[in-house]
């Protein structure tokens, strides 16, 4: 199945200029839907980890079945001030200013091994800062992956993990 043809392009969305691919049209689709967790599955088992970290707020949708599928643990990784109790947080920079990510303190203990999840990689910064963020707290990232992933942004350039898309975009 060419898992392209169920996604969306929007262009000039959020913003004149950008062309954004919707994951909503596959999520929709239970065929597509099925096929994707799969193959995602298959990429994600072979790095053995303990538990799947989703980005907000895609990256939930991402990292919460397959955990689910392959019986693991899940964790939130969400902005500031979104999670309740203890949590750690991570500044890191952006393209147009700084933002911040945190999980609850205690989400993973040292040494599990963690896959970081989101639905789609552009320039790498929130995947780079979030893996950042599980070393800090003693977190063995083994991995990361996304749905999508924007090439001719060279975010995997960030990355210092093995890194696995379904679905690239050139342009």
């Amino acid at each position: 199945m060419d898992l392209k043809e169920h996604i969306r392009s929007v262009p000039d969305f959020p913003k004149p200029g950008i062309l954004f691919y919707d994951i909503s049209t596959l999520l929709a689709n239970p065929d597509a839907w099925q096929v994707a967790m799969g193959r995602m599955a298959k990429q994600i088992s072979r790095h053995q980890p303990d538990v799947l970290a989703g980005i907000e707020s895609r990256g939930f949708l991402v990292a919460a079945p397959l955990a689910l599928k392959l019986g693991l643990g899940f964790v939130m990784v969400r902005k500031k001030g979104k999670l309740p109790g203890k949590t750690v947080p991570h500044q890191y920079t952006l393209e147009y200013g700084n933002d911040v990510i945190e999980i609850q303190s205690d989400a993973v203990k040292p040494g599990q091994r963690v896959v970081v999840l989101d639905d789609l990689l552009a320039t790498g910064g929130t995947l780079n800062a979030a893996i950042t963020l599980f070393r800090k707290v003693g977190a063995a990232v083994v991995g990361a992956a996304c749905m999508i992933e924007l090439t001719f942004l060279n975010g995997r350039s960030k990355l210092d993990v093995p890194f696995s898309s379904l679905i690239a975009y050139d342009e």
